[in-house]
């Protein structure tokens, strides 16, 4: 009887991480990069070939498969936007997922609401808010140990709530998004105005270790920003727990904590704070997402679990 696998895939904007479990069990694990963009079909190919050779080392196909896609997705399974790699609109993922893994289970679903169910799972936390800063600000919501809203009605877009009316342009039309004024490029930019020159993160992580204060400024709006969009998720749905990741947070030792400051500030007579700790899982949290997601699958009909 051949074994059950899992794989998690996750597809990020520059790289793609993939690990294979048998049982709780890694058996195999790559990342690798994209080429140049060039076209959503060479970028498959290239997925294809990298998947082909997981197989190989395995000697036996996935039995279930679950992805985590920072893309929007509509509800027939094709891509309305990818601003990071926009030559995939349109791509229909649910028949390009389901081509590249013949025969077995397949599911997908946002890259942030899969890091916070990978977060909550870590955490033992079933009612859990967790908010991931990097190249943009992602995120997601876990309620009674489910994502919110859920896969089937869309991905919780913590990201695109307007913080800031007045804010800057955001890359999704609007003006002053949570991603527009709280992520990793953003912050990077705010910052290079304060101190008049431009700004690495590697300048901002050793100036903000120093208390230099350009760069607490910077970090200040940052969490300020932050903590508003939070605090609009307590008052609405009362999280037990907010988790910070992320790569740019994660690179920041201590930014939970001015992020707890503010959201102390915010928080209304009779109503404590919202905790906040850094996330445990760091940039494995979409990953182990996926692959969680991937057990949740039920094997194909003619493919009995096995042993794992």
């Amino acid at each position: 009887m051949e074994r059950t696998l899992h794989l998690g895939v996750d597809i990020g904007g520059t790289k793609v991480a993939l690990r294979v479990e048998a049982g709780t069990r890694c058996v195999d694990e790559s990342v690798f990069a994209w080429r140049p963009r060039h076209s959503a079909g060479h970028d498959l190919a290239q997925l294809a070939a990298q998947v082909a050779s997981v197989r190989e080392r395995l000697g036996t196909p996935p039995t279930a498969v679950g992805v985590a896609m920072p893309a929007t997705v509509a509800p027939d399974g094709r891509i309305t936007a990818w601003p990071s790699r926009p030559e995939w609109t349109g791509t229909d993922l649910g028949a390009a997922l389901r081509a590249l893994f013949p025969g077995a289970g397949v599911a997908w679903a946002d890259d942030g609401d899969l890091g916070a169910l990978a977060e909550a799972q870590a955490a033992d936390c079933a009612d859990l808010l967790y908010l991931g800063v990097g190249t943009g600000v992602g995120g997601g919501l876990v309620l009674r140990g489910e994502l919110c809203p859920g896969p089937d009605r869309g991905s919780f877009e913590i990201g695109h709530t307007v913080v800031e009316p007045d804010g800057p342009p955001c890359v999704c039309g609007r003006r002053g998004c949570l991603q527009a004024i709280a992520s990793g490029p953003a912050t990077l930019r705010r910052a290079a105005r304060l101190r008049g020159s431009e700004v690495t993160f590697d300048a901002l992580r050793q100036a903000w270790h120093d208390e230099r204060p350009w760069a607490v400024t910077a970090l200040r709006h940052t969490c300020r920003a932050l903590a508003a969009a939070a605090v609009g998720v307590q008052e609405l749905v009362h999280p037990r727990l907010l988790l910070l990741g992320g790569g740019f947070a994660n690179g920041l030792p201590g930014l939970h904590t001015l992020l707890s400051a503010h959201l102390a500030e915010l928080s209304r007579p009779g109503h404590p704070p919202l905790a906040v700790r850094p996330a445990a899982l760091g940039a494995l949290s979409s990953l182990r997402g996926a692959l969680a997601l991937s057990r949740t699958i039920r094997p194909p009909a003619g493919r009995p679990p096995g042993p794992g």
